[in-house]
């Protein structure tokens, strides 16, 4: 329950009730009588370690008292920040974000604490209390004088990220509220946002974009190469570096113009790309991480070769690519999803294969993927799996596994808000209900309510 009174009212009615006088409540408490004296009579200020051992000496949980303590305490005057700095790692700590608003909202009339509040929003990010730093991110954003500082685009880089979530309307609209900004990071900056940029619209499924900034990522990204491995260079280079060795934000986006041309159905063009991103032998980078990465290329050149091979019909691949995926949790799924996408496009019966991997398939669809891909990447993976799986039964009149499916789809699609899934689901109940069970029309009604309640 919030208190009705003051912190002063409540610290004197709790003394009275327990007869305690200043100097015992100070020994309970843990704090010098005369800051209590102080603090009862007005004449002291308060911080939040105090605020903190009276809240539990009087029996209340941690942050009971932190919107009094802003409007008796920090309101009147602008707070100093060295004060208020615990309060906001505490109210974040805790997720009271209406607190972090308040404190913000008054730190912010002083525009010398934005360094301060950028500061803590970075602690913030790193600790993965995205909302509250949302919040300090926002308001430097809104006070930034500067409208083309690299401060105000970093703001903009970890608000867009902060924002990534499992809801794939709000990701895309985050990514393109950040595109403006992009050029206004420095240049190794750019080299990571334009990743998380590109994986966005990958997850959503927006190849046009995706392929705008694949081929931006690859544009900067062979500067920065050249910058700094060419010989002449060498001295002039940043001494800054991304996220991740240089080299593979190249090879990362020939692998997403490779995806590009999969989803487009240019198998040839997408098999070209796929061999420039397997060739490592140019990489100059000798570190453990730089060897992980270029190991991984190579990985996912040989699943995306037999992928492609596969989706253009020759189904002579799948025995080999199945073999290759069996060695690789995160690989097995995407291998079954393209198995079956094939088996829908060129009518191939592969029934012993979902048999085979009958626990595995049940084990992917409830539970949360463990994956090194990118979190909306693998849940937009999951649904396609699922519709393949669906249409697959569906067509060759396996009536319950493909409605049983269809409604798993519909049901993950509508929580993700994957606009695209949930037509292609409705699309391939109209083509079947006149097979649908009582059960499953109620089923899916009531997936389709909460859809059409949402939007």
């Amino acid at each position: 329950m919030e208190p009705t009174t003051t912190i002063r009212t409540e610290l004197e009615n709790f003394m009275k009730q327990n007869g305690f006088n200043i100097t015992q409540f100070g020994l309970v408490a843990d704090i010098n009588p005369g800051t209590i004296s102080g603090i009862v009579t007005g004449n002291r200020a308060l911080s939040v370690h105090q605020l903190d051992r009276i809240t539990d000496t009087l029996g209340h949980s941690k942050g009971h008292f932190y919107k009094n303590y802003i409007e008796e305490f920090l309101s009147s005057t602008t707070p100093n920040i060295r004060r208020v700095r615990p309060l906001l790692y505490n109210c974040a700590e805790l997720d009271m974000l209406d607190c972090i608003e308040q404190v913000v909202s008054l730190l912010m009339e002083k525009l010398a604490y934005a360094d301060a509040l950028f500061t803590i929003a970075e602690d913030f990010f790193q600790q993965g209390k995205f909302a509250a730093s949302i919040i300090l991110y926002e308001s430097i954003a809104v006070g930034e004088k500067k409208q083309h500082s690299e401060r105000l685009a970093l703001c903009q880089y970890r608000i867009f990220m902060a924002k990534q979530g499992d809801d794939q309307a709000l990701n895309l609209e985050a990514a393109t509220q950040f595109e403006f900004f992009i050029e206004r990071l420095d240049e190794i900056n750019q080299l990571d946002a334009l990743k998380d940029l590109a994986n966005t619209y990958l997850s959503t499924r927006k190849w046009d974009k995706l392929d705008k900034w694949a081929h931006q990522l690859e544009r900067k990204a062979k500067i920065q190469y050249r910058l700094t491995y060419h010989q002449e260079r060498k001295k002039k280079t940043n001494p800054k570096r991304p996220s991740r060795p240089l080299f593979y934000y190249l090879s990362y986006s020939n692998l997403l113009h490779a995806i590009v041309c999969q989803e487009r159905k240019d198998y040839e063009q997408a098999l070209k790309y796929i061999h420039t991103y397997e060739d490592v032998s140019w990489v100059k980078e000798t570190s453990s991480e730089a060897k992980r990465w270029k190991q991984l290329f190579q990985e996912w050149a040989e699943a995306n070769s037999y992928a492609n091979k596969l989706l253009s019909g020759d189904t002579s691949v799948i025995p080999d690519y199945l073999a290759y995926s069996k060695l690789d949790k995160d690989e097995l799924p995407i291998t079954l999803c393209n198995i079956v996408e094939a088996a829908n496009q060129y009518h191939i019966n592969v029934d012993d294969i979902l048999q085979e991997f009958e626990l595995e398939i049940t084990e992917y669809i409830q539970q949360r993927p463990d994956s090194i891909y990118i979190p909306q990447k693998v849940f937009d993976q999951l649904v396609l799996f699922l519709h393949e799986l669906a249409k697959y039964y569906l067509v060759n009149e396996n009536y319950a596994c493909g409605f049983n499916y269809l409604i798993i789809c519909l049901e993950k699609s509508a929580t993700i808000n994957n606009e695209t899934f949930v037509i292609k689901c409705v699309g391939l109940f109209e083509d079947f209900k006149w097979h649908v069970t009582i059960e499953t029309e109620t089923a899916y009604q009531n997936i389709i309510k909460k859809v059409c309640e949402k939007a």
